[in-house]
């Protein structure tokens, strides 16, 4: 065990190793300094109480750099005291943080970690699960005291909608794993364990030929009377004939427009890189779609030099008029894939088409893939019961006979 006594130049001499090192002070004992192999130097007071058989405890002064050798001798005399007057200053410690609210320290979360670490749609998600579900239940908790229970009756109150229900559960076991490694609660006591999720149902809405009709009436209706903004039917355009994903389309800006490639060459996506593959159509779309000075984006909104940023109630609007009530903007994709796979595409070219990065997420259209070979034996089937009851109706086709092997010379 190194001992010298902490002073500017011994910490300075410290050097990192492949673990933890400690330098414990001559003068004062129980006071040290550590330093990880990353080379941070963390000053500290290291205590037993209960005698040799007690639980060790250590209580964080402060960082070098932050705080300095005078200043962390002092810290560490004074904590010190309090440890030879029978007080428990890591017990003290604890309990502070404990005593934090969920509603102080998710707003800790999202500034330390969902803001700056996410992608926007995902910190949007939790900020908008945080506002609407969390804070209104489980706010006003102690931290430390939000148990099992606390989560399940949160849960179970959000039964009507389940998916909402099991990405808030996501989301707070994700929140308290954090607390824990910050030390606001015990490691290993996430209350979000063994809350059972509910059962999702993969709802899955195709637009048939007659409803695509519909919904390109009621685009040509809305361009015709100007009701909405020639960016918000190209969007909507731009997602049946494409099947990108909604925010791939708002946020796209024309730099990512590859007429050259005929596709749109997105930097980030919710699957990393990706480029969407542009049809004809679509490139014809692309080529009408006014152009603003001053703004980079596809899709413009009403704020100058910015983006679209709702569709969602331009688009009630025109699912009304095309009455497709029950038609999300997502279903745009999934009629996509669906047209794709009616007419005999492969599952792999389907995920190659929306950028799927797992076949197990294309797998969903499998029986939509499989309407082309049963069309086939639908109709080699009628064929062969036309000739079976003696109503042939089409040519027959005799299939050659294999000729017989030659007999072998005696």
């Amino acid at each position: 065990m190194a001992t010298a006594n902490i002073t500017k130049r011994s910490v300075d001499a410290s050097k990192a190793r492949k673990a933890d090192s400690y330098l414990w002070d001559r003068e004062l004992p129980g006071y040290g300094l550590k330093v990880t192999p990353a080379g941070r130097k963390v000053y500290l007071v290291q205590y037993r109480l209960g005698g040799r058989k007690g639980r060790t405890r250590r209580v964080t002064i402060g960082q070098h750099g932050t705080v300095t050798p005078t200043f962390a001798r002092a810290e560490a005399k004074r904590l010190l005291g309090e440890i030879a007057a029978g007080r428990d200053p890591a017990a003290q410690r604890d309990k502070m943080r404990a005593d934090k609210s969920v509603a102080a320290v998710l707003e800790q979360f999202m500034f330390e970690h969902v803001r700056p670490k996410l992608k926007p749609s995902t910190a949007e998600g939790y900020q908008r699960a945080a506002r609407l579900h969390v804070l209104p239940s489980l706010g006003h908790h102690p931290i430390g005291e939000v148990k099992r229970a606390d989560i399940a009756r949160s849960h179970h109150e959000m039964r009507a909608k389940p998916y909402q229900a099991n990405s808030t559960l996501a989301m707070l076991s994700k929140f308290f794993g954090w607390a824990e490694k910050r030390g606001l609660r015990p490691d290993g006591s996430n209350p979000c364990r063994h809350v059972e999720k509910y059962r999702e149902e993969s709802r899955e809405r195709f637009l048939s030929q007659a409803e695509l009709g519909r919904l390109g009436d009621a685009l040509n209706s809305a361009e015709r009377d100007k009701s909405c903004s020639p960016w918000i039917i190209a969007a909507i355009r731009l997602l049946a004939l494409t099947g990108a994903r909604r925010n791939e389309i708002l946020t796209l800006r024309w730099e990512h427009v590859s007429e050259e490639h005929k596709c749109l060459m997105l930097p980030d996506s919710k699957t990393g890189r990706k480029a969407v593959h542009l049809n004809a159509p679509a490139l014809a779309l692309l080529q009408t779609i006014p152009r603003l000075e001053g703004n980079p984006n596809v899709i413009c909104g009403e704020k100058p030099g910015h983006h679209l940023v709702n569709l969602e109630k331009p688009w009630r609007r025109i699912r009304k008029a095309a009455e497709l009530d029950d038609v999300r903007l997502h279903d745009l994709r999934h009629s996509f894939a669906s047209v794709a796979a009616s007419g005999g595409q492969s599952l792999v070219v389907i995920g190659k088409l929306l950028g799927h990065s797992q076949p197990a997420t294309t797998a969903r259209y499998a029986h939509l893939a499989d309407d082309p070979v049963k069309a086939a034996s639908d109709a080699v089937g009628r064929h062969i019961a036309a000739a079976m009851a003696g109503g042939i109706t089409g040519e027959v086709v005799d299939l050659p006979l294999r000729r017989a092997a030659p007999k072998p010379n005696p």
